[in-house]
């Protein structure tokens, strides 16, 4: 992968999840205030909004769509000695939390986003927050733990407002924020030697883990069951799922798992010497002596830094998780090969145009749009020489309308729609594995590029599924009635997962499962309605990067 296109999955230079608008309460009870009694003959339960947590009560919220309960901390907040520590559980607090707004945003830069015009520089930021239905009653609800993309050094839990959603579904959902960047995922030797396995640098998968503790122990005092847990995400999120289905230390902590174009790199982890190299460079970017000699000092040095500091040093290197030791022992793909892995159920699918916004951002985004004449070269850059003279003659010109799109669509085969395939085959050794494809062409593009006013072709892009499915941003998606429908069928699947059942949706099939090839093709009806289609391999050319990710 080159670096421009690393740069802007990672979401240093072009991002695609946001902060969502101030949402809409229908009733905020005041402090104090009782719950309002069912009225005569109503058969629903009171809406309570204080419910008590292992830490400490909380006030939340009844809206039009049920409560919410937004802000509550789920560990310590990774802030100055505790900072590249692995989180701890919340600190009790007296008297009633309000939770009727959100935390704060981990740290990470500005970008194009609606909410996100600002840097966060913030580590407290360990916070989730909790929609749930009304009328649950004695019966618990399952549960989906969300965590939010951002090629991790970006976004935040509050990215989607899913109320709806969990009305619709009959699911209590939880929305998570975790460490960025390099307060998330910085290995040094110093880092290295304080880790109880000796491996440092997945604190923000860590933190994740910690939440689904949370959620294990609180989530049914909200409504819902804490052994029936889905964790699920898109991109960045996506790839989280990955590795903590692949997490020993995950295990018994979700159920099922849905991945959302998410299996990019085969959900690899970095090497920890690589890592480890890499945190040595970030060190001596910031003046601070380098970490394998004297440890002590340059960790002193490392947490002596701002977070601003540390946010303008970060950019430039990958930051993901790290192999070897507790936590992720080996790579996903090796440990979903061998049986090593969780197998629960895994509902895993991508985008039909994943790559368009990432040859947008690389050029159109910059006012120079690829040219016939740079094509071949830019193949070249992205691919090496001999890939890309393969991606050339499979990828001609003549069959699509532009240079740009000719170029975005080898970038999603290869970065997004064959992972995707693969690791259909990979987990279909392991336990039940349903496959989608997101491929409304006419969806309208996500809030950010909405706002930027683009007539860029982008089709069924990298994230555009997610606002079929939740409020994005918090914000409502101008959706046509044929589009309406398929949100509906949409939210239907992915419910009917979460219940416990195979993916299922009036007026379509059911979502297929095993290795063979076979995909729900997620379409509206002027595009032929929802089908299953046996061709998506064939169509996104995987013979071509199969052959050449396996070498």
């Amino acid at each position: 992968m080159s670096g421009r296109i690393r740069s802007l999955i990672s979401g240093t230079a072009l991002r695609s999840w946001g902060r969502p608008a101030t949402l809409a309460v229908a009733t905020l009870l005041v402090a104090g205030a009782p719950a309002p009694a069912a009225a005569a003959g109503s058969a629903s339960p009171p809406r309570q909004t204080v419910v008590a947590t292992d830490a400490g009560l909380v006030r939340g919220a009844a809206t039009a769509e049920g409560r919410q309960f937004l802000g509550i901390p789920y560990a310590q907040q990774p802030v100055g000695k505790s900072r590249w520590k692995a989180p701890r559980p919340a600190k009790d607090w007296h008297g009633v939390r309000d939770a009727t707004g959100f935390g704060n945003r981990c740290v990470q830069t500005r970008s194009w986003d609606p909410g996100y015009e600002q840097p966060s520089h913030t580590e407290d930021c360990l916070d989730l927050n909790v929609y749930s239905p009304d009328g649950h009653g004695a019966v618990r609800r399952p549960v989906m733990v969300w965590l939010h993309g951002g090629g991790l050094v970006a976004g935040a839990g509050e990215d989607i407002v899913p109320d709806t959603f969990a009305r619709r579904t009959g699911a209590v959902v939880v929305t998570v924020n975790y460490r960025l960047g390099a307060m998330g995922f910085l290995a040094t030797a110093g880092l290295d030697g304080e880790a109880p396995d000796r491996v440092s640098g997945n604190y923000g998968f860590l933190d994740q883990q910690a939440a689904l503790r949370w959620v294990r122990t609180n989530i049914g005092r909200f409504g819902g069951d804490p052994g029936r847990v889905t964790i699920a995400g898109e991109s960045a999120g996506g790839g989280s799922v990955c590795t903590q289905l692949a997490s020993p230390t995950a295990r018994g902590l979700h159920r099922a798992g849905i991945i959302q174009s998410g299996a990019y790199g085969d959900c690899a982890a970095r090497e920890q010497k690589q890592a480890v190299a890499d945190g040595a460079a970030f060190a001596a970017k910031l003046g601070c002596p380098a970490p394998g000699g004297d440890a002590k000092a340059s960790l002193a040095c490392l947490r002596g830094k701002s977070a601003k500091e540390i946010l303008d040093a970060q950019a430039g290197f990958r930051w993901a998780g790290v192999v070897g030791g507790d936590f992720l022992p080996e790579q996903p793909a090796r440990a979903f090969a061998r049986g090593a892995a969780a197998g629960v159920p895994v509902m895993n699918g991508a985008n039909q145009d994943e790559g368009t916004l990432f040859a947008f951002g690389e050029y159109d985004a910059q006012g120079k749009p690829l040219t016939a004449q740079e094509y071949p070269a830019a193949l070249a850059r992205q691919f090496g020489p001999v890939q890309g003279g393969k991606a050339l003659a499979r990828y001609p010109l003549a069959s699509y309308p532009s240079p740009s799109l000719a170029y975005g669509t080898a970038i999603g085969d290869h970065l997004m729609a064959c992972p995707a395939l693969r690791l259909d085959r990979t987990l279909a050794g392991r336990g039940k594995v349903y496959a989608y494809e997101f491929a409304d062409r006419t969806s309208p593009p996500f809030a950010s590029l909405r706002n930027m006013g683009t007539k860029f072709a982008f089709g069924a892009t990298h994230v555009n599924e997610v606002q079929y499915l939740f409020k994005h941003f918090g914000l409502e998606t101008p959706l046509n009635a044929e589009q309406r429908v398929l949100a509906r069928q949409m939210v239907q699947y992915w419910g009917s997962f979460i219940q416990g059942g195979p993916p299922r949706a009036e007026g379509g099939p059911v979502m297929p499962d095993g290795p063979g090839g076979r995909v729900l093709s997620l379409r509206t009806a002027s595009a032929g309605s929802s089908v299953i289609s046996t061709s998506v391999h064939r169509e996104h050319l995987c013979d071509l990067w199969d052959a050449a990710d396996t070498v």
